[in-house]
């Protein structure tokens, strides 16, 4: 999830504009609001996405075949009246695997997105709230993490990962997705620790769990929600390209990956097998981050958001 580097360490609590006379002052989610309604990437990702979602839904039920049948009768045929994409070399209807491949990417993606996000939120403002020798070990944990090559930790599971469930791939995704984000939750967290009501707090005799989930967490969670729904099309491209070199999703569970690993060798002789999972992975991991970097610049006072 390399893309967060681009996320701002800015102050969490921006204050709220002045009001006019006459007037209430603008809180911060109304302006976060009226942000998101002047940015049209945001409006075009959080259609896009919600087509997508919908179609994962409900795209079987006009359709005649399932997934796993076979018409022996057209093995390899292009996209008809009778199989809307296609069917592959053994006459399994695309466009059925299609919306099963997009269910299998879309729920390990919004799992892992978020889960990767949580982690992170947790790590990071315990890192920066206790210093001393915890913030030295965790950081140093997070650097050791972020130095190895997570592809190859991949490999090295797969084995493993193979013998269970495919929810376990969410778990291994999330478990490698957090770093980053964890360093700047950190980062604000130092800030915020050294705020009057934080300090009150702690010579209430408040405990530190209370004080990192009821304090300090809830004035990162725009960070954190940045980082989720930029996670998700991470993790869904993350799970595809594992899935398209056999270390992800395995048969006879199917994928957006996995489509795309058996349509590969047929991308110019029988396009259709490769292009409309390609296609919809697109535009689902494009129309999730739009929405993310519209969120980015929401909440960013100095993002410069007039631009659209």
């Amino acid at each position: 999830m390399e893309v967060l580097n681009e996320l701002p360490i800015s102050e969490p609590i921006e204050e709220p504009v002045a009001a006019r006379p006459g007037k209430k002052p603008v809180s911060r989610s109304r302006m976060v609001l009226n942000r998101l309604r002047r940015m049209p990437r945001f409006w075009v990702g959080l259609v896009g996405l919600g087509l997508v979602i919908l179609w994962a839904i409900f795209g079987l039920i006009p359709n005649a075949w399932n997934f796993t049948d076979l018409d022996v009768y057209n093995m390899g045929s292009s996209p008809s009246a009778t199989h809307w994409f296609g069917t592959s070399d053994i006459g399994e209807d695309i466009y059925a695997q299609t919306i099963v491949g997009l269910r299998k990417s879309l729920i390990i993606g919004l799992l892992a997105g978020p889960l990767a996000s949580l982690i992170a939120g947790i790590i990071g403002a315990f890192a920066g709230y206790l210093g001393g020798a915890w913030d030295k070990t965790i950081i140093w944990f997070i650097d050791l993490l972020l130095v190895l090559p997570s592809l190859f930790l991949f490999v090295l599971l797969s084995p493993i990962f193979k013998s269970l469930s495919w929810v376990a791939l969410i778990f291994l995704l999330a478990a490698f997705g957090w770093m980053i984000m964890a360093r700047v939750i950190r980062a604000q967290t130092m800030s915020l620790r050294e705020r009057d009501f934080i300090k009150a707090a702690r010579f209430m005799g408040v405990g530190t769990w209370t004080i990192i989930s009821r304090h300090i967490l809830p004035n990162v969670s725009s960070l954190l929600i940045i980082d989720a729904t930029l996670g998700v099309g991470a993790a869904i491209l993350a799970e595809t390209t594992l899935s398209f070199f056999g270390f992800g999703i395995q048969a006879p569970d199917v994928s957006l990956g996995t489509l795309l690993s058996a349509g590969q060798g047929a991308a110019v002789t029988r396009p259709w097998l490769f292009v409309f999972p390609a296609a919809i992975l697109v535009w689902t991991v494009l129309s999730a981050s739009l929405v993310g970097d519209a969120l980015r610049d929401a909440v960013d006072p100095t993002s410069g958001v007039n631009r659209d």
